[in-house]
């Protein structure tokens, strides 16, 4: 993802500027597995001269709940950080979440990022997890000050306003995109804002669980010229490629104006899917992967690594080779790279015949419930 104020045809003489000589290709995978699903993740700096993608995967969030997220960091890496430390702990905290309702907790949560990152608080949290140094002290800048009764003890929904030097601090100008998917029994939600995107293969079809959300979609730019900010070259107020992220706190200053309805908002997309045994893996992943592999494309290539490989942490890994650019010179193949891959697990015996499970399911879908968006290559 580019972050860069600038003309479109400078854009890449400027974007150079942040591209290592040569790619770091080494990769931070991980595996895991509950009864019903396992995973492999893996994630790659590439060409970038920093690494500003991070994610979250937990098969047992609690008893019944796993949980997965991207998160792809502009002008920073701080936002993505904070939304993998924070996000599903405060997803948990929500009181929708207690009574069984994931979207709406989810909803609530994105929209909660920007508000934990304002203030004494937030400023702190941030400075940590940039690793930013005081030059003059030696010290982490986010050390310097601390409140007298936090003791790192997390308590139900505790971030309590602190006093401080930096008690008016607006909000990071950064920020990141976040697509996350919560599955409890045979329930999907996805919530997404930004490019990054979930996907979701079912009998070798790939599904949209997501929308990308650039600046040139109708709804997203409506809601943008209404708030008081401008289109050109794709970019929002020319500079920011995406209409909905967490942080970019500069384009969410209209003090007349909801959370949802400013020039760049972090209210996300919900999609929420019963899964059925026809569904074979999901995929989570970056928009450094979406640049170069289609939905369908991605769906085939996991599909073909399948055949001869058992880890999933190793077919998100060849993906990532997949698509790394040879060169610069393109663009396409250069971000930072993170996937992670969910395979389903089958039940041991279907509780259903085969054919009335497939007549169920075609039913469901040409009703419109089960809002899948058929991705094309």
């Amino acid at each position: 993802m580019w972050w860069i104020n600038a003309e479109p045809k400078t854009i890449i003489a400027i974007a150079m500027g942040i591209y290592l000589s040569t790619p770091k290709t080494e990769k931070l995978s991980e595996d895991g597995e509950n009864d019903s699903l396992r995973y492999g993740l893996s994630s790659m700096q590439g060409w970038r001269a920093s690494m500003e993608d991070a994610h979250a995967a937990y098969t047992d969030l609690d008893g019944s709940t796993s949980f997965f997220g991207v998160y792809d960091g502009h002008g920073g890496k701080v936002v993505a950080k904070f939304c993998a430390k924070f996000l599903h702990h405060q997803m948990l905290k929500s009181e929708a979440y207690s009574v069984g309702d994931i979207g709406t907790s989810l909803q609530q949560t994105f929209l909660r990022m920007d508000e934990m990152m304002r203030g004494q608080r937030g400023w702190r949290e941030l400075s940590i997890l940039g690793d930013k140094m005081n030059k003059f002290s030696g010290m982490i800048e986010g050390l310097i000050w601390s409140p007298r009764s936090n003791n790192g003890i997390s308590r139900a929904d505790d971030w309590a306003f602190e006093e401080g030097p930096h008690s008016d601090f607006a909000g990071p100008t950064s920020g990141s995109t976040a697509c996350v998917a919560v599955i409890r029994n045979n329930q999907l939600v996805v919530a997404n804002a930004g490019d990054s995107r979930c996907v979701i293969s079912r009998k070798g079809q790939a599904y949209n669980l997501s929308r990308d959300h650039k600046p040139d979609l109708e709804i997203e730019k409506e809601r943008i010229l209404k708030a008081g900010g401008f289109i050109h070259a794709g970019r929002i107020n020319g500079s920011l490629n995406l209409a909905r992220a967490i942080g970019d706190m500069e384009f969410k200053q209209n003090k007349f104006l909801p959370a949802e309805k400013q020039v760049v908002t972090a209210n996300p997309d919900i999609n929420t899917v019963e899964l059925c045994d026809e569904d074979e893996f999901m995929v989570l992943a970056c928009d450094g992967i979406w640049d170069c592999l289609s939905s369908q494309q991605l769906v085939d290539f996991v599909h073909e690594q399948l055949r001869s490989e058992t880890k999933l942490s190793t077919v998100c890994e060849k993906v990532l080779d997949r698509c790394l650019a040879p060169s610069t010179a393109g663009g396409e193949g250069c971000d930072n790279m993170t996937m992670i891959l969910v395979q389903f697990k089958k039940p041991a015996q279907s509780s259903a015949p085969a054919e009335e499970q497939s007549s169920s399911n075609e039913e469901a879908e040409a009703q419109g419930e089960l809002k899948l968006e058929k991705s094309e290559v």
